[in-house]
């Protein structure tokens, strides 16, 4: 007789754990049964504001996969399919169907959560109204673009300076909106360290963004059509046109929460290294709505990114399908641009170093993308953080125009290996005018990292 996995989420994490399984296992064995709530699966959530931005054409450009493909290989992907509640001791799951209203048991071998994240929306007046717009899902990039149709002014406020936050900004800037973003920080993108978001933020003046920090949001303005026209907050209004939030996203764990599943201090799914949730020989999680294990401070996480989700989903596959993988961590490596600047990356901030009990010195270099009398050479900083006596490298941030950004995955690499910043120093880079100057500027980072970490023994 044959089992029956059920995957809860069609999108990164869901589609890559049932198609691994799928080539490791034949129909006749594994039946595999995905519901999604949503109108798409298999799309890339990280090109919505490229999407909405114009420099993606079209949504379908984002789908990597459609639903009769899936169906093709013997995966029956039921979309508009809601999955309401979890019956853990039972091995089955109750069913939503979102078009016909019917409701229905589907029982399971093995279940699969890939639920996802949602966006933040606080609790305030207003926030609900129209025009107000989350950015997570193609739906909601869909939404979003069809409130801009509709829409003869052209003023956006954006609420929140995270990357969807700054990624939103450029969106609307290159639809030519006046754009506002309202941020409760000090400085925009806070994921990195304040000098080097003071960085990003006179970026984003100079490019025409109106940036406003240390800024609460306390409601949403609402005309008399219902529709939101303007951004409150504790001592000015900021009129809008669409607002759009980028505050960030929490894990969707409410079904994991009901049925009893363990959940770590941000809310995400707890799993082991093979990405079975921790207690359940039988469940697996993977994707946005799970924690992983932060490799530098040693601490579990959300860190809610397409790379990890496809990771996942490719080692439940291989359980699942009779095989072994494991997803050891991360080790916190980001990306993301704002019209012409690039910004990156990987460890840990200071203030995370702190937490954990760290102690560390900093440095920061100012270099150049390419040799610097080769014609198109930008400027770009680098700060490093390395752990005192040590040297153990902790962290990376960058802050560059075009080639500036990727150089992070240097530091990555390094931080996975646990290498010292004197141990990066010889690493044999590839270099020419048109690519690097001689010495890479993540390598004079780590030089200049090397003499601080003598000099505090």
């Amino acid at each position: 007789m044959s089992e029956r996995l059920v995957i809860v989420g069609a999108d990164a994490t869901g589609m890559s754990a049932a198609s691994q399984a799928r080539r490791m296992r034949r129909a006749e064995d594994l039946e595999i049964v995905v519901f999604e709530r949503g109108r798409f699966a298999s799309y890339s959530a990280c090109g919505i504001p490229y999407w909405v931005g114009g420099d993606v054409a079209e949504r379908d450009e984002l789908i990597a996969r459609t639903p009769g493909e899936h169906r093709e290989r013997d995966i029956d992907l039921r979309m508009r399919c809601e999955v309401v509640e979890l019956d853990v001791e039972g091995r089955r799951v109750r069913v939503a169907d979102l078009e016909s209203g019917a409701r229905y048991w589907q029982d399971y071998d093995d279940l699969v959560l890939a639920t996802g994240a949602v966006p933040i929306r606080p609790d305030l007046p207003g926030i609900d109204a129209d025009g107000v717009h989350g950015v997570q899902t193609l739906d909601d990039g869909q939404a979003l673009l069809d409130t801009l149709e509709r829409t003869e002014g052209r003023r956006a406020v954006v609420v929140g300076a995270g990357y969807i936050g700054v990624e939103m900004a450029e969106a609307m800037i290159k639809r030519g909106y006046r754009v506002t973003l309202v941020h409760r920080g000090t400085e925009p993108m806070s994921t990195l360290d304040p000098d080097m978001g003071a960085l990003v933020a006179t970026a984003m003046k100079g490019m025409g963004i109106e940036l406003v920090c240390e800024a609460e949001v306390t409601g949403i303005r609402v005309g008399e059509d219902g529709r939101a026209c303007g951004v409150m907050t504790e001592s000015a209004e900021y009129p809008a046109d669409v607002v759009i939030l980028g505050i960030g996203v929490r894990p969707a764990t409410e079904l994991a929460r009901a049925a009893g599943l363990p959940l770590g201090d941000s809310g995400g799914l707890r799993t082991d290294l093979a990405m079975r949730v921790r207690g359940h020989d039988n469940i697996w999680a993977g994707g946005d709505c799970v924690e992983v294990l932060e490799l530098v401070s040693g601490r579990f996480r959300h860190i809610p990114l397409g790379t990890h989700a496809n990771k996942h989903g490719q080692v439940i596959g291989a359980g699942i399908g009779g095989g072994y993988a494991t997803f050891p961590g991360v080790v916190g490596t980001a990306v993301s641009k704002v019209c012409e600047l690039e910004v990156a990356r990987t460890g840990l901030r200071e203030d995370e170093a702190r937490a954990a009990g760290l102690q560390f010195v900093t440095v920061t270099i100012e270099s150049t993308t390419r040799a610097g009398y080769y014609p198109g050479a930008t400027p770009m900083t680098v700060k490093m953080i390395a752990e005192r006596i040590t040297g153990r490298l902790l962290g990376t941030q960058i802050v560059g125009r075009e080639g500036a950004a990727k150089r992070v995955d240097i530091a990555a690499v390094a931080l996975t290996a646990r290498m010292t910043v004197e141990q990066m120093t010889a690493l044999d880079l590839g270099y020419a005018p048109p690519f690097s100057p001689v010495w890479d500027p993540v390598l004079v980072a780590a030089r200049k990292a090397t003499a601080a970490v003598r000099n505090r023994r």
